[in-house]
């Protein structure tokens, strides 16, 4: 059985069920001031992981779109963002501020740990997890979270 380090994923924009049931991995990151987050730690509610970076134009163009996602379903999922640039603080906090969002928190990964776990994905790639931390779905590619068809595929979580 192929691991997910052996399967990139292809940028399709539709849901890969293949990893069904697997749990959150196991990474910490942490936010430009230094405040930490466990991935493990999320179980509890249905959370989408999105792997983001300031130079990818879809992933851009999600953001705003994930954080309006957060805010209306705020309390039954949480939505968190963690950027693959290499730069980390130095490229992620004026973007944030500038965008001034919400709900999204500007988790770091200058390493790109969680995009070789995922296989050297493609950005963006959203990852779907239910209350009890096992993968529903992962999408490599850019998705309107806005839309009907996005609410269908976070309604899966069972929130």
């Amino acid at each position: 059985m192929a691991s997910d380090a052996d399967r990139q994923p292809t940028a399709t924009g539709a849901p890969d069920r293949s990893h069904a049931g697997t749990p959150l991995p196991d990474f910490t990151f942490a936010d430009p001031a230094g405040k930490k987050l466990h991935l493990p730690e999320l179980k509890g509610q249905p959370v989408l992981i999105n792997l983001w970076a300031t130079w990818c134009a879809p992933c851009v163009t999600e953001m705003p779109l994930l954080d309006k996602l957060a805010t209306d379903l705020q309390g039954t999922l949480r939505v968190v963002t963690i950027s693959q640039d290499m730069q980390g603080a130095t490229k992620v906090s004026p973007f944030f501020a500038e965008r001034k969002f919400a709900h999204l928190e500007p988790w770091l990964d200058t390493e790109n740990d969680l995009a070789f776990h995922f296989g050297g994905a493609n950005l963006p790639l959203s990852i779907l997890y239910d209350a009890q931390g096992r993968e529903v779905w992962r999408i490599a590619g850019d998705l309107d979270w806005s839309g009907q068809k996005a609410r269908g595929l976070v309604a899966e979580a069972g929130q």
